[in-house]
């Protein structure tokens, strides 16, 4: 099962510039059309499902406006005999 992934963005540092959408290689960030930042830019959103937490978003962010967050399923550990 794949990593399931997540970010959350500080809209005071958030400048719209899409590099992180550019960036993303599971295509599923977007500008948010229908929202101002504070600083009267449009701040990126996830739009689809499929965000891995991979964090080239973050790294590639000139602001540092993303924090990403990466949910790994456990497995089960096999008992030793």
């Amino acid at each position: 099962m794949p990593a399931k992934g997540w970010i959350e963005v500080n809209e005071l540092h958030c400048k719209g510039c899409e590099l992180c959408v550019q960036a993303c290689p599971q295509e599923v960030m977007s500008l948010d059309k229908t929202r101002l930042t504070p600083k009267g830019y449009h701040p990126v959103q996830l739009h689809a499902e499929g965000c891995t937490g991979c964090a080239i978003c973050a790294v590639v962010c000139p602001e540092a406006a993303l924090t990403v967050y990466r949910q790994i399923e456990s497995r089960p550990v096999a008992a030793a005999a």
